[in-house]
């Protein structure tokens, strides 16, 4: 999988910018604040309907503009495909594919995927558990587009049955509360279904890629706290009989305290360094090496399921260590595609050579291979 060609109109600080592009490495070369990282992030906003910077729509579109525009050519299996996408602040997102409207923007999930390396990514370890929540959920989004809508319908009924909660302690009408626990329940038992078997599959990649980073740490492991006591057995049927029991037993607690403490929202995703939680406890090379080694272990996951991503690293050379950027650079080297961001030519390591492009003043321009011989890109 490769994407043959980037487009923003009115996209963060791109009026308007198109990259043709091609399988291997691209590297985007520029100093900071000139919007680099701007560009990988429509790449990544194709693929997941979201930005790995901001939790909402809104920063993306350009000051003064009314709406953002990214589009891609992505080709798969020989097979292209279009997508574009329209962000508009305080309205609904439209989609096309092949140019043709689909009903939901969700629609285009599965067509591009990304795997996306960045220094936001140090949150995964020392951030709150909403940062490894929304690691897995991306994830397991791009394994199977169709939790989109699991993820989607759990947000809109938390959301409902938590504003239920509130008007309780008004002293409220709670009769409609046991048909939101049954929706909360449902809709949480396959949310839940769907994190348990992803964890299952990415922490033993996780803990592998960990020790090639970080051969003289201590051993990591990722374990998954849920809400619900005890071990969790993988089948939606009898998850969603254990929210049930637990919605039960915690309905005067949530009563009174007007919030909901039962479902996948409080759950939590545990990295531990040896004996303890790598949180507080590892070092910031640790946490660095550890946040690499889930990403690695997502490229690695992605690609066992015979769709190889694309690789996007976001000005991260400059932070690691030699050892962490040549493991990270032996990565990039084998896959189909990677795009790479960087402030200076020398941050990237030596042998990613590929195309090249300037970015600076409000352009991105394709250097010629003159212009890159005997410069290490």
């Amino acid at each position: 999988m490769h994407l043959r060609r980037l487009a923003v109109t009115d996209f963060r600080s791109w009026e308007r910018a198109e990259l043709d592009l091609e399988p291997g490495v691209t590297v985007l070369v520029g100093p900071n604040g000139v919007g680099k990282t701007n560009l990988v992030e429509a790449a990544g906003y194709l693929a997941t309907l979201g930005s790995h910077r901001v939790a909402t729509d809104a920063p993306l579109i350009r000051r003064g503009a009314e709406r953002a525009v990214v589009r891609g050519l992505v080709v798969h299996h020989g097979r292209e495909l279009g997508i574009e996408v329209e962000i508009t602040a305080g309205r609904a997102n439209r989609a096309r594919v092949n140019r043709a409207p689909v009903a939901k923007p969700r629609d285009v999930l599965g067509i591009l995927r990304t795997v996306l390396f960045a220094p936001e990514d140090l949150a995964l370890v020392r951030g709150d558990p909403g940062e490894r929540r929304r690691f897995l959920d991306d994830l397991l989004v791009s394994r199977y587009p169709r939790f989109a809508a699991v993820r989607s319908d759990y947000d809109r009924v938390l959301k409902q049955r938590s504003a239920l909660l509130k008007t309780a302690r008004g002293g409220g009408d709670l009769r409609t509360l046991d048909v939101w626990d049954g929706h909360l329940a449902r809709h949480g038992a396959a949310l839940l279904a769907g994190r348990l078997e992803l964890v299952a599959g990415i922490a033993p990649l996780a803990v592998e890629a960990f020790a090639e980073v970080a051969p003289s740490s201590d051993a990591i492991a990722l374990v998954y706290r849920s809400s619900l006591d005890g071990e969790l057995p993988p089948d939606a049927a009898t998850l969603e009989a254990l929210l049930l029991d637990a919605l039960a037993r915690m309905r005067r607690q949530e009563v009174e305290r007007g919030v909901c403490l039962v479902g996948p929202h409080r759950d939590d995703l545990e990295l531990r360094l040896g004996a303890g939680p790598a949180k507080g406890y590892a070092s910031h090379g640790e946490s660095w090496a550890l946040a690499l080694a889930l990403r690695l272990a997502s490229y690695r996951l992605l690609c066992a399921d015979d769709v190889e991503p694309v690789l996007v690293l976001d000005d991260v050379f400059a932070e690691l260590d030699s050892r962490r950027r040549s493991a990270l650079a032996d990565v990039a080297r084998r896959a189909e595609q990677v795009l790479i961001t960087a402030a200076v030519a020398e941050d990237v390591p030596d042998g990613l050579n590929g195309v090249r492009f300037a970015v600076g003043g409000g352009t991105v321009e394709r250097l010629s291979q003159e212009a890159t011989s005997g410069r290490r890109v």
